[in-house]
């Protein structure tokens, strides 16, 4: 059995509450070989303005989660992104980090760099997405919160966006983390419990470019952190339940500012036949484990299989009906599994639609 974490918020709060003098706290975060945010604490001078080209590059022992072997360890972060921090508050700062080999090369589970290339390469079409995060909240014993020790709870139907004790369940983690993400800069735009009980969303976007997996990455790292202090776990797993239960996604949202003027849905038409052609190159990089959740029912798409449609949650491709009515807006691709990495599904979608970047 897991050993229950006690919350000690009120013992912390006296020390919070502490002058920090002119030091400011900086919560240097990357991402490590198993697509999980990691991070340390660096203390810096409060009385300077920080900005991403001030801020010093760090290390961290990449032997240690997967990125560098033993015998050269040392991994560089150099700071992309900066954040409010609404854990520490005041001038304290999150600081998204992209990760450096030795000499210069980005390491190999950076992906954020050769997304970054593809963003600016095909800046002028204005790419937005907007990417809806699905998890599951879990006790210590890995066991959905809400459902019975020996069994499980009645068939889905009631827990979609569902109000009211028996249907949802740790809403107080889904409140902390909505305001902590406002608080932060992070471009949230709405949150609702899901199919499976036990399981929400949170949406981000519309970002352009980059901004998109910058800000999907730090809203996993402070759910991750909310999470822990009301003693949960987050799981990322596209399927956490075998059986007659929905999967969990992220669903990308993607539009250009072709796609979204009138005569746009020429675009839209134009993108989907191009991403039909690449269907194998998407799913390699739309998530681990995510042949038990593509199966064709639970409002997917069959993995081997590329579809579209309008309004159709079962297709690979789903074009919205007031946009389809208007004639122009985005399409939703609903192949990416929850743990995708968000850099890799905005960057195969920029060099689907529009092409790699050369050397």
């Amino acid at each position: 059995m897991a050993t229950e974490q006690v919350s000690r918020t009120a013992t912390l709060k006296k020390y919070e509450l502490l002058d920090q003098k002119d030091i400011l706290l900086a919560e240097y975060i990357w991402i490590d070989a198993d697509g999980e945010t990691r991070s340390k604490t660096r203390t810096l001078d409060a009385t300077k303005e920080w900005t991403t080209e001030t801020l010093p590059v760090w290390n961290f022992d990449g032997s240690s989660t997967g990125q560098a072997p033993g015998e050269n360890s040392d991994v560089y972060i150099r700071p992309v992104a900066i954040y409010a921090d609404p854990l520490r508050r005041g001038k304290n700062i999150l600081v998204l980090t992209e990760c450096w080999n030795h000499d210069g090369t980005p390491n190999k589970f950076n992906y954020r760099h050769e997304c970054a290339k593809l963003m600016s390469a095909h800046a002028e079409h204005e790419p937005w997405f907007g990417l809806e995060q699905e998890y599951t909240l879990l006790d210590l014993n890995d066991r959905p919160f809400g459902w019975p020790q020996n069994g499980y709870p009645a068939p889905q139907g009631p827990y979609y966006c569902g109000v009211g004790s028996g249907k949802v369940v740790q809403r107080d983690i889904v409140e902390a983390h909505l305001r902590a993400c406002i608080y932060a800069g992070v471009t949230i735009s709405g949150t609702n419990a899901e199919v499976m009980p036990a399981q929400w969303e949170y949406q981000i976007g519309p970002c352009e470019g980059i901004k998109m997996g910058d800000d999907l990455w730090v809203a996993r790292y402070l759910l991750a952190r909310v999470a822990e202090d009301f003693g949960a776990k987050v799981s990322l797993h596209p399927k956490p339940i075998p059986g007659d239960w929905n999967g969990a996604g992220l669903h990308s949202n993607f539009s250009t500012k072709e796609m979204r003027v009138e005569g746009g849905m020429k675009h839209i038409e134009a993108a989907i036949e191009k991403l039909s052609k690449r269907h194998q190159e998407h799913i390699a990089v739309y998530g681990e484990d995510n042949d038990k959740r593509l199966t064709g029912r639970h409002e997917t798409g069959a993995i081997d299989q590329f579809s579209s449609g309008v309004a159709n949650r079962g297709a690979s491709i789903r074009i919205p009906r007031e946009c389809a009515a208007k004639g122009y807006g985005y399409f939703e691709d609903r192949r990416p599994a929850s743990n995708a990495d968000p850099y890799r599904v905005t960057g195969i979608l920029m060099e689907s639609v529009f092409g790699a970047v050369s050397e």
